[in-house]
């Protein structure tokens, strides 16, 4: 059975850790700013980031790959959207998990804590 896991929570949460452990191909919006082994996040380029990894997804999901894994923040609804349509689409079964960051990690990429604030009272979750 062909499986599309969708990660999603604030930075730090461990969705990257996570998603390695589940093995399958993995993306995140945030590789797109790798440069080597630094990160250069520019947020002018957000848009650019998300788009060349749901191409990825769809990439994957058009030669059939058997689990593909996407951790992004996802905060909103509207942002999986596409994924879910991308499943349906070319059959895969699709797990919505959230992380949590109970642990108490830091994130990684010096997210300011007001934009880990906003990103938390903005987060929806679909019951």
């Amino acid at each position: 059975m062909k499986e599309l896991f969708l990660l999603r929570g604030v930075p730090g949460a461990g969705k990257s850790t996570l998603a390695k452990s589940l093995g399958g191909m993995h993306i995140e919006s945030d590789k797109y700013f790798m440069d080597g082994d630094e990160y250069k996040f520019d947020p002018s380029k957000l848009k650019d980031a998300h788009a060349w990894c749901q191409n990825a997804v769809r990439v994957w999901a058009k030669n059939s790959v058997e689990k593909i894994v996407v951790s992004n923040t996802f905060t909103q609804e509207w942002e999986i959207d596409y994924y879910f349509e991308l499943a349906k689409e070319h059959g895969y079964r699709v797990y919505s998990l959230i992380v949590e960051n109970r642990h108490g990690n830091k994130d990684i990429h010096n997210v300011p804590e007001e934009k880990l604030l906003q990103m938390k009272q903005r987060f929806e979750i679909k019951l």
